[in-house]
């Protein structure tokens, strides 16, 4: 999701590989900073009630060369790279697709804790007494909220939700906050609890905006059970007056006294603003509601919780290795923890494998993967992973068919945490203080969805160089390697982003989806557009399996489903059924989803789970219910389409590397170190060939079903007779009298032949001179 604030974007040698389009590309850039985040990275704040987001300095930097040797690009799987696409990188195999596994039992080293958790007080995050009654999740309607006055319909009391983005250009219906039409201290923004509620506390933002810097200084607040009669809060024996901010950003709490806090409604009126600003504030209300026997709105209270029995609550690390360890211990037999490399701050990023047997790569079974946490502020893919984790250890213990099948037909990995670092600089600010970036990026300030090699850039690169010289015959399309310079120490790449790669180069991953939060919506690639425009429907060639793909958890997913919900921030995604081409939403150079698909075999969708980048604990279930249906059934997509084993037809052994091609479909896969594969597609009748190198091809019709299974389209090649030859040659035999006199015969044939050309060019030359 994107980052809001203002116009004072930093170039980050994450976000593209050395764009220099000065003035030409200008307006392209800032929006692709303004979307993705790349600057501003931090905000500040003072005063007491105020929240800094402002990070200390590390004393204690982690050996970073070592981390890096340490997850270093040289899988097991893959050769050396090369920077050229005109020929498929060569690759080892190994069928030990398996990382060490990890003993939760041990402590985290102490350096690493002296680091993280300095032991302040400070550092924790602060225990609000009671929970956001709602405006950023958007629990509370549009229709519970009023203002005073306002100044356009896009800086109605409706925008005034805390860390609402606004567009790109102010002036639309999008705009980031509620804003006054007057400046005097009358105005008010409104908020209808629908049902007696114990105030506690408000949490006050300035206008989101890269061309206006407006927020309130001070503040006072009335209370209402009829909007008639209001009584103030007080401080003692005056009216209290609120710090607001120092900035458009910070989230400033205040905190109020509790007598004369039971009410209805609650007015934020603002006293004095920014001088050169107006009047303008996004804010969030915390309240504790009490029972209401006579509450009229009851009926309209629709959102349930869940009866799974799952830990609710955000988990900082040390809590996350705790669930992880207990999990394991409930379900030895069907987990497996492993490390795939640390942070820099050197947190461990920790994989709970799922599968009836963990540890192994078995012959046909699928491997699967969700990533979360990508965006370290982005908490709730890491508890709904936490929560998934739960869930299917509880349920196949319980026998539950369909856990028990996708258990036993798949192997699940689930990353909770890809950037650790973040996460917890999010966590120590507490899920409605953190803000919308601080934890976004890694301890380094690398924003890892643009940190992936840009491998878009190479394949179209390639694909017009060899247009322009009419070959087409050489292009690949698939495992494009990745270039040079990107796998050099000195190259700006996040550890945290190498060991993904890394992971993904040592495990033949099928299909992927990777969970962010701040918007409801499901992105497939491609994610950057080819000619650097702002945004543009830049398709894959597998497009349509990938809209089946972000159409499933979409339709499934109770918010995005619901025909009745409000955007999130500043655009609709409802008019595209909650799905969008990546590139069409906002340019990514970068993307894992992109690298994922031109590197690998691998799948790879985005989703935008939450309006909230970091919802409160009181939300979790909740949100958990929301997401469960949409988190299994997209797993069960990776048994869509074909599989099969390619085999030497001679010696039945697998085929490694053998190249899958699927008619009118320009992208190809390649079999893994046992010979499996699988192909993801829609039902449908292909024509699928198969080629390896010492192989003839081998073609075969093979039809995908709409049932929940994949077709098996296996394949048997025959060695070409060039590599027979080679292979009796390499262990010292001798040709055949026959098969020499063979080719001594063949040698002549083609020796007489040319011999004739020759002599018919002298003579149709001879004739010619003569003839002149």
């Amino acid at each position: 999701m994107w980052s809001g604030g203002r116009l004072n974007c930093q170039y980050s040698p994450g976000m593209s590989e050395g764009t220099v389009m000065a003035q030409a590309l200008y307006f392209t850039f800032v929006l692709s900073c303004l979307i993705c985040g790349s600057y501003g990275l931090f905000s500040s704040g003072n005063g007491t009630t105020t929240v800094s987001s402002t990070t200390k300095p590390n004393t204690t930097r982690s050996n970073n060369s070592a981390n890096a040797r340490a997850v270093r690009l040289t899988s097991t799987t893959t050769a050396k790279v090369r920077t050229t696409t005109t020929r498929p990188p060569k690759t080892t195999t190994t069928a030990n697709y398996s990382f060490n596994t990890e003993d939760l039992n041990e402590g985290i080293d102490k350096k690493v804790e002296k680091i993280v958790w300095n032991k302040e007080p400070e550092d924790e995050p602060l225990e609000l007494e009671c929970p956001p009654l709602g405006l950023e999740s958007l629990r509370l309607k549009d229709t519970q909220l009023r203002a005073s006055s306002y100044k356009r319909r896009g800086l109605g009391p409706h925008r005034g939700r805390l860390n609402i983005q606004s567009g790109i250009e102010d002036g639309d219906i999008y705009d980031g906050a509620w804003c006054a039409q007057y400046e005097d201290k009358k105005q008010w923004l409104e908020v209808d609890a629908r049902r007696p509620t114990r105030f506690t506390g408000v949490i006050l933002q300035g206008r989101s905006s890269i061309w206006s810097w407006d927020f309130i200084l001070t503040y006072k607040v009335q209370f209402s059970n009829d909007t008639l009669v209001w009584q103030p809060a007080m401080n003692g024996t005056k009216e209290a007056v609120f710090e607001g901010n120092q900035d458009t950003e910070t989230p400033v709490l205040a905190l109020f006294n509790e007598s004369s806090t039971v009410a209805r409604y609650i007015r934020i009126n603002p006293q004095s603003w920014y001088e050169n600003g107006t009047i303008c504030l996004r804010a969030e209300v915390l309240g504790c509601t009490l029972p209401d026997p006579n509450n009229i709105y009851a009926w309209q209270q629709t959102e349930q919780g869940t009866q799974d029995k799952l830990d609710f609550r955000h988990h900082n690390y040390k809590e996350m290795r705790k669930l992880m360890k207990s999990v394991t211990e409930a379900c030895p037999d069907i987990t497996h923890i492993y490390s795939i490399g640390k942070s820099h701050m050197g947190l461990k990023m920790y994989v709970m494998e799922i599968s009836d047997n963990p540890g192994k790569h078995e012959l046909g079974e699928p491997e699967f993967r969700y990533v979360a946490g990508m965006h370290g502020n982005e908490a709730l893919g890491r508890e709904l992973l936490l929560n998934l984790m739960q869930y299917i250890c509880q349920e196949y213990k319980l026998g539950n068919q369909r856990i028990v099948r996708l258990v036993k037909e798949t192997r699940i990995h689930l990353l909770p945490s890809m950037n650790p670092d973040g996460y917890e600089m999010a966590f120590k600010k507490g899920s409605e203080l953190a803000g919308w970036a601080l934890g976004r990026y890694s301890y380094q300030g690398i924003d890892m969805n643009h940190n992936f090699a840009d491998l878009n850039k190479v394949m179209w690169d390639a694909i017009e160089f060899d247009y322009q010289n009419n070959d087409k015959s050489k292009l690949i399309n698939h495992y494009i390697p990745i270039p040079e310079y990107y796998t050099s120490e000195d190259a700006f790449v996040a550890l945290e982003t190498r060991a993904v790669i890394n992971w993904m180069q040592n495990i033949p991953f099928v299909l992927s989806a990777n969970l962010h939060g701040g918007e409801l919506v499901v992105t497939y690639p491609f994610d950057r557009t080819e000619d650097w425009a702002p945004r543009d429907d830049t398709p894959t060639p597998d497009n349509s399996f990938f809209r089946w793909l972000a159409t499933v958890y979409a339709s499934t997913n109770q918010v995005m489903s619901n025909p009745d919900r409000r955007p999130c921030h500043n655009e609709n995604f409802q008019r595209y059924n909650n799905i969008i081409n990546g590139a069409n939403w906002h340019t990514v150079p970068g993307s894992m989803n992109d690298f994922s698909y031109l590197h690998t075999n691998c799948f790879d969708v985005t989703v935008e789970l939450s309006c909230d980048k970091f919802p409160h604990a009181s939300e979790l279930p909740i949100e958990w219910e929301n997401n469960k249906e949409s988190l299994l059934i997209y797993m069960e997509q990776v048994h869509r389409g074909l599989k099969g084993v390619i085999r030497d037809k001679d010696t039945e052994a697998g085929i490694a590397d053998a190249i899958i091609k699927v008619d009118d479909i320009d992208h190809h896969i390649r079999s893994v170190a046992d010979g499996d594969y699988w192909r993801l597609l829609n039902p449908g009748e292909y024509e699928v060939t198969v080629s390896a190198e010492g192989y003839n091809p081998s073609t075969r019709t093979c039809r995908v079903m709409y049932e929940h299974y994949p077709t098996i389209c296996d394949f048997r090649l025959t060695k070409t007779s060039k590599q027979r030859l080679k292979e009796i040659l390499a262990k010292g035999g001798k040709l055949p009298k026959d098969l020499q006199l063979r080719l001594r015969q063949l040698r002549l044939r083609k020796l007489r032949a040319s011999t004739k050309a020759i002599n018919g060019r002298r003579a149709a030359a001879s004739r010619k001179a003569r003839g002149s």
